[in-house]
């Protein structure tokens, strides 16, 4: 068992969580790619927020999808990015 093993299934006993629901890879590759084409403090910030979607019922792996394809298209001087309409 390696210590990202042995960390899911301590942090999921902490939160009531079956650790076989936790997709670490695909989370993994979401926070890489905020981190290399956003910014690396974005990625845990991104985490959270795709937690706080699959807990009010978004599927974890198009909700996951959606973030990277977001991050990969993501331009630095934002020229590119429409803003959200509710800002």
């Amino acid at each position: 068992m390696t210590t990202m093993d042995r960390w899911v299934a301590a942090a999921c006993a902490e939160l009531d969580l079956d650790p076989a629901e936790v997709d670490v890879p695909q989370v993994l590759d979401l926070a890489r790619d905020v981190a290399h084409h956003v910014l690396r403090p974005g990625a845990p910030v991104t985490a959270y927020l795709l937690g706080i979607a699959v807990g009010r019922g978004a599927d974890p792996a198009v909700a996951a999808a959606g973030l990277s394809r977001l991050a990969l298209n993501w331009s630095p001087d934002g020229s590119d990015q429409p803003l959200p309409e509710s800002v």
